[in-house]
């Protein structure tokens, strides 16, 4: 990691923090959208610099994007991977309070038969990696993600 890669994850860790304090006071309804990466059962996450737990590649919708335009954007950015928006499939729609928020969450099903390849810039994206569902689930998650992952697997214990 360089002194310019800290730099990054510092301003990254106050922006969020900022915004935090901005979503208690305003109670604002934000919309996200998240792609869960399948291959051969398992699933990417990724770690990002300024939260504690792990989730899927994707982030906030700007406006004029639909849920699937903002994940297939987030996943480019943050793992360089391209997907097409005709094989994503809706796993799960919720809307939960998350940080003083009314949070609207889409995660949508990617299933790759290639894992793909994938790069993480060590700023915002720290780590990532293919992990099983019951791996995953030992792992601090984003709660609607781990609501999605416990689902699948009463869906296919396997």
């Amino acid at each position: 990691m360089t002194i310019v890669d800290s730099g990054f994850r510092i301003a990254y860790r106050t922006a969020y923090q900022l915004m935090r304090i901005y979503w208690r006071v305003a109670r604002p309804t934000t919309k996200g959208a998240l792609i869960a990466i399948w291959h051969n059962g398992e699933l990417l996450l990724v770690r990002n610099s300024y939260v504690s737990y792990y989730c899927v590649p994707g982030g906030y919708l700007k406006p004029g994007e639909t849920p699937v335009m903002a994940a297939v954007r987030e996943v480019a950015e943050e793992v360089s991977i391209q997907a097409r928006p005709g094989a994503l499939r809706v796993g799960r729609e919720e809307t939960h309070t998350w940080e003083g928020k009314s949070d609207e969450v889409t995660i949508f099903d990617l299933e790759v038969e290639e894992r793909p390849a994938f790069r993480i810039d060590r700023r915002e994206v720290i780590a990532a990696g293919f992990y099983s569902p019951r791996q995953a689930l030992a792992f601090d998650l984003f709660p609607p993600l781990r609501r999605h992952i416990e689902a699948r697997l009463t869906k296919d214990p396997g």
